[in-house]
């Protein structure tokens, strides 16, 4: 695949005003700020979401229109928007999350992202990698809050690797598939899973983001 074929995915520039309650417009923002989600859908959702069962609805209903459209990108985005403020342990947010990964790894396919089984304490944690498409100055690993998927920071780890680095993503406990596949709580002791990824990688010289 070269770089014209690959999904256009633009950083949008400020802060938005999606929702007049902080709790609904920072996660409309989210999504937004990272190039997945267009500033349109955003607004004309914004102006109908008045509590978390609109959310969810309104949500699902932008997905399911743009699968319809083959906007998968958009799609993935928008089921991952829907499974956010869905209680843990139901069924529905795990479909959610299935929803959400399946629609990713679809609208990313072909662009070299390598996916990895990490092995920690007696499961593993999910990796992603990307490898730099010019000349190599080094190696990047990216890690998100307690609360993120790897997947979400794909679209910095592609910026990295087209400007020379190679990039690895990673999920640690409490976190994406290392919570809802292996049932790995969170842990502060977050040396323990970057010392697992960066020796599964051979690295000793990296930087941290």
């Amino acid at each position: 695949m070269t770089d014209t074929d690959k999904i256009k995915i633009v950083f949008p520039v400020g802060y938005q005003v999606f929702h007049k309650k902080s709790v609904f417009n920072f996660q409309l923002n989210r999504w937004h700020s990272l190039g997945y989600t267009k500033f349109e859908d955003m607004k004309r959702v914004g102006q109908r979401i008045t509590n978390f069962n609109d959310w969810k609805r309104e949500m699902v209903r932008l997905a399911q229109a743009a699968l319809c459209e083959k906007r998968y990108m958009d799609a993935a985005f928008h089921y991952r928007a829907a499974e956010f403020y869905i209680l843990e342990r139901s069924e529905e947010k795990q479909r959610m999350y299935d929803n959400f990964s399946e629609c990713f790894y679809r609208a990313f396919k072909g662009e070299g992202i390598e996916r990895f089984e990490v092995p920690y304490e007696t499961v593993a944690l999910p990796a992603i990698k990307l490898k730099t498409t010019g000349e190599k100055k080094g190696t990047i690993v990216i890690h998100g809050g307690f609360d993120s998927f790897i997947e979400e920071w794909y679209s910095p780890m592609r910026y990295f690797s087209e400007h020379g680095y190679d990039v690895i993503g990673f999920e640690g406990p409490g976190q994406g598939n290392a919570l809802r596949k292996y049932g790995l709580a969170f842990d502060y002791r977050w040396e323990k899973p970057t010392k697992a990824v960066l020796d599964y990688f051979k690295l000793d010289a990296v930087t941290l983001l």
